[in-house]
């Protein structure tokens, strides 16, 4: 599916003068955009029995948007960026009340020739660098389900809902706060960043925090990324041990096939959980508005996690109605295993009141409608 950014819609009126004495500033913008995504989804196997749900967010997150820009002179600006997730059932915000920009609220200076340095609440490499990159087949059919989860909660990720939600931090479910961030300009087809999120703890400078980098080649239909993030909980070794997660990712444009691979590395460094991601899918766009996507992913944890196992396969047909919405049917199957004498199936996703399977396999099927502005 070719890929294209929502519309977005200019605010009549966005381009203000803020006169001081003897001061004018330059032009400025603001811009609004959004997705809204919804659907019912059957589950046939939720906690042992089927389940059929009104479920939004899932090919893409219902999100509010709002960006600007103030043109400095000589190729350098000044940007900010505020997004919200809500919930289209109810119109609650996501993650809780209040948090009204806690997907990203950052700001920052921009140059032509230098790159960007954003300060603020931000995604870190994992999502920028291999999801943005196209090296993941769940951005751009599978949706939230797509990305991991599976019979992991062992691993044990701080202030997660299952322990094990998007784990490999692929679907920006979680966000760096009070982080900087840099990211280069395209160097012929070549570019990279860096990201440090301060844990503030007095006397220790790494406790509590976050460091991402990340790095992209494209050179025409090819390309290949690699990421890494470590991230320290308070919860874990006292703010000294923590997540950590690395990958690489590789794709290639046939034309009307983008085919993709991916391998992602997640450990938790105080317990020795580890879970390895191997995935590999393709996107087809058959004819006009017509695509159709499939991949698989095989998750495998070591021997801390009772070496469990996820087989995972998920396929989607979506149809175009213009640049803005998308209609799409998609259906997954899970199959885990382990050495436990009960290794529970669960796709990523499906959390309330417990979204895993009473035993090895669930299947899922949704049909549903995406819109951008």
């Amino acid at each position: 599916m070719k890929r294209t950014k929502p519309k977005r819609l200019a605010i009549a009126g966005c381009t203000f003068a803020i006169i001081a004495p003897g001061i004018a500033s330059a032009q400025s913008s603001v811009t609004l955009q959004g997705v809204i995504d919804a659907g019912v989804t059957y589950v046939n196997n939720q906690h042992g029995g089927a389940a059929t749900l009104f479920d939004s967010g899932v090919l893409s997150p219902d999100l509010l948007t709002f960006k600007g820009s103030e043109d400095l002179g000589g190729g350098n600006k000044a940007i900010f960026e505020l997004t919200s997730q809500f919930d289209l059932g109810n119109g609650a915000t996501i993650p809780g009340a209040g948090q009204i920009f806690n997907r990203t609220a950052l700001v920052g200076l921009a140059n032509d020739r230098f790159g960007s340095l954003t300060f603020g609440n931000q995604y870190d490499f994992m999502f920028e660098t291999l999801t943005l990159g196209l090296y993941d087949g769940a951005f751009l059919f599978g949706g939230i389900y797509d990305f991991r989860q599976g019979p992991f909660t062992a691993l044990g990720v701080p202030n997660n809902p299952t322990g094990s939600f998007d784990f490999d931090r692929m679907a920006g479910a979680t966000r760096v706060a009070n982080s900087v961030k840099y990211r280069s300009p395209d160097i012929s087809g070549f570019t990279f960043g860096a990201l440090y999120g301060f844990g503030g703890v007095p006397g220790s400078f790494s406790s509590d925090s976050t460091m991402s980098f990340g790095a992209n080649y494209a050179n025409g239909p090819f390309g290949v990324g690699a990421a890494y993030v470590e991230v320290k909980y308070p919860q874990l070794g006292n703010g000294h041990d923590g997540i950590r997660n690395f990958g690489f990712g590789a794709h290639y444009n046939f034309g009307s096939v983008l085919g993709m691979l991916l391998y992602t590395n997640t450990k938790n460094t105080a317990s020795g959980a580890r879970i390895d991601v191997y995935k590999g899918g393709a996107s087809w766009t058959i004819s006009g508005p017509w695509t159709l996507g499939l991949d698989y992913a095989y998750m495998k944890g070591n021997d801390v996690l009772l070496n469990n196992k996820a087989q995972q396969i998920t396929t989607a047909l979506q149809y175009s109605f213009s640049k803005r919405t998308t209609a799409y049917v998609e259906a997954i199957y899970q199959r885990a295993s382990g050495d436990a004498a009960v290794t529970r199936a669960w796709i990523n996703g499906l959390l309330q009141p417990d979204g895993a399977a009473s035993n090895r396999s669930q299947t899922l099927a949704r049909i549903g409608l995406r819109t951008s502005f």
